[in-house]
């Protein structure tokens, strides 16, 4: 009896609505586990793909509508592939500007999503979207997250990445 392989590649397209994270959650951690990747890769991708869709979903909006016009609400578009080592998770917008990440202050409710997907990520970037308006951001998750952060545990909870954004995605889902 043959192994199934899995599919090469999994698309979801949203509209670029608040709803669309929670989707784009499920849609990962539901296409990672059939292909049974690793539960705390998984939980790192479920992570990634929120901030990355979250920061999708405001740039979204097609530049040539005005005011609260549903047809220039935009969609969003949710890649995910197997790569050598994890999987790849790719997030599309039609805004045409590269992500920048920032520097929040500890006090600020946002601006840490690149910041995490940079800790996080074995590697991640952006590419245009040619030939229509807007651009990719992708990053590549390690199928053992600890392992590539050099995560070694001794037994007690140590301050990693991967917990700092469990704590602000559980926050988050308040």
């Amino acid at each position: 009896m043959s192994q199934l392989l899995p599919p090469p590649v999994s698309d979801l397209t949203l509209a670029a609505t608040p709803n669309a994270v929670a989707w784009a959650r499920r849609h990962t951690v539901d296409v990672l586990r059939s292909w049974r990747f690793p539960a705390e890769g998984t939980e790192v991708a479920r992570l990634l793909v929120s901030e990355l869709a979250t920061n999708a979903i405001r740039h979204a909006r097609r530049p040539d509508t005005v005011g609260p016009d549903p047809a220039g609400l935009g969609t969003i578009l949710l890649r995910l592939w197997p790569a050598h080592a994890g999987i790849v998770l790719l997030v599309g917008d039609n805004d045409p500007h590269p992500p920048t990440p920032r520097t929040p202050s500890d006090s600020a409710t946002g601006g840490r999503g690149l910041l995490l997907t940079s800790a996080m990520a074995s590697r991640w970037g952006y590419y245009p979207r040619h030939p229509h308006p807007g651009k990719f951001v992708w990053a590549e998750i390690p199928a053992q997250p600890r392992e590539a952060l050099g995560d070694q545990c001794s037994g007690r909870q140590e301050t990693t990445p991967l917990l700092l954004g469990q704590v602000l995605t559980a926050l988050r889902e308040l």
